[in-house]
């Protein structure tokens, strides 16, 4: 009785990761080469995260609800929906250099199993809205890297975190960084061909681990308009950018590396803010203007900005930032968590009752009537989570996304 033949497979999440100083623009859109280098937080996976389970199918294999020509391609499901992996696309392209690297270490060790060359199967699925503005390009297709990449065994040929983010960088700009955890900066690089931009750990998790991040989502639609368009409308037409490129994110970036490192919060919730707010009077800037903020988001800046303002000299209480969408992303000192949370379901309802917060009262000084409480619904979802870790690689048998015969299980 012949042995059963073996089962190449990998299972890996990926974080999310909102930039506090953001990447809007590209100078090589085929490479994905930012206009200007960015910083990031990443996000715990407990809370946000990709899963994506990847398998190599020997090419003589063929599953029982597959023809054959279908066993012999990649193919890629998205939460539970078959997505087309187009010739010369991003998708495409990183399984091309991941099978560019493994295949090189093929040839060099003929023991090892041709995997460079067998078809790939993947699943990946969201748990958080995808193209709503909260970086589900950016975990998903670092979920996809870390899985190949841990298929392949790229770490044990001496592979780095830094050249697979470079891998990540060109099927979504900023998952390159949310290869790493903690805090994590994109370095723009000023090569042709884009070998020197990529991400690099600015500080781990556990150097400033009491930075919590809320999250207020004002809706989980799809965006009107697609950041890979947006952008490359402002690089067109907005000369406000062209300033924040030479002028502002320069110095940004380095005031926000000593922030971070020096665990700074004033400086890091004023930067912060300031970025975003420049980031869409850039997109103001465009032509035609492109809207992401709504009447929602407008009331949670005004929010958070009296309630720093009641603070006084202590300092600011909570950062917002916007990406391209209309949800806010807090950041809070643990210690001011609470605070911030009761203070936003007092003017922002929800139908069902958070946990574990406590009715607070407002800070001395607060002006009650800055903004009018709004309609249950106005923010659908609150989502409560902190800094995390990068990619982990998970047990393929309990978690992973593919049935025996290596179809998605739900279509298994």
């Amino acid at each position: 009785m012949s042995s059963p033949s073996p089962v190449y497979e990998a299972t890996c999440t990926a974080p999310v990761n909102i930039a506090v100083v953001k990447y809007w623009g590209k100078r090589d859109t085929s490479l994905i080469l930012p206009t200007n280098s960015s910083l990031s937080v990443t996000l715990s996976q407990d809370d946000l995260r990709s899963l994506t389970t990847a398998r190599a199918i020997p090419p003589t294999t063929t599953s029982s609800t597959s023809s054959s020509s279908e066993s012999n391609v990649d193919r890629l499901w998205l939460n539970g929906t078959e997505e087309e992996i187009k010739e010369g696309g991003r998708t495409a392209t990183c399984l091309a250099e991941l099978r560019k690297l493994r295949k090189s270490f093929e040839e060099k060790d003929s023991s090892l199993p041709p995997l460079s060359s067998y078809p790939l199967h993947i699943a990946s699925e969201n748990n958080f809205p995808t193209a709503a503005g909260l970086a589900s390009s950016a975990s998903g297709l670092s979920a996809l890297i870390a899985t190949i990449s841990s298929l392949y065994s790229l770490s044990s040929f001496g592979i780095s975190t830094s050249q697979l983010s470079r891998i990540a960088r060109q099927g979504s700009g900023s998952a390159c960084r949310s290869m790493f955890g903690g805090y994590v900066g994109w370095e723009m690089g000023s090569r042709s061909d884009g070998s020197d931009s990529g991400a690099y750990e600015v500080a781990p998790v556990e150097h400033w681990d009491d930075l919590d991040a809320i999250i207020l989502v004002v809706s989980d639609k799809k965006k009107g308009t697609a950041s890979t368009v947006g952008m490359q409308k402002t690089v067109a037409t907005s000369s406000l950018l062209q300033h924040r490129i030479k002028e502002v994110v320069p110095e940004r970036m380095r005031k926000m590396e000593k922030a971070i490192k020096g665990k700074d919060f004033r400086v890091f919730a004023e930067e912060t803010m300031r970025d975003s707010n420049q980031f869409h009077a850039v997109c103001l800037d465009t032509s035609p203007p492109i809207f992401y903020l709504n009447d929602t988001s407008r009331q949670i800046i005004q929010l958070v900005e009296e309630l720093n303002r009641s603070r006084g000299s202590e300092g600011p209480i909570a950062a917002y930032t916007f990406d391209a969408g209309p949800n806010a992303v807090l950041y809070v000192q643990r210690r001011d968590t609470p605070l911030v949370l009761s203070t936003v379901l007092k003017y922002f309802p929800q139908e069902e009752k958070l946990e574990d917060v406590e009715d607070m009262k407002l800070p001395e000084g607060f002006n009650e009537k800055v903004i009018m409480k709004q309609e249950k619904g106005a923010v659908s979802r609150i989502i409560r989570t902190k800094v995390g870790d990068g990619p982990r690689v998970l047990d393929t048998e309990k978690e992973g996304l593919l049935a025996e015969n290596g179809m998605p299980k739900n279509l298994a």
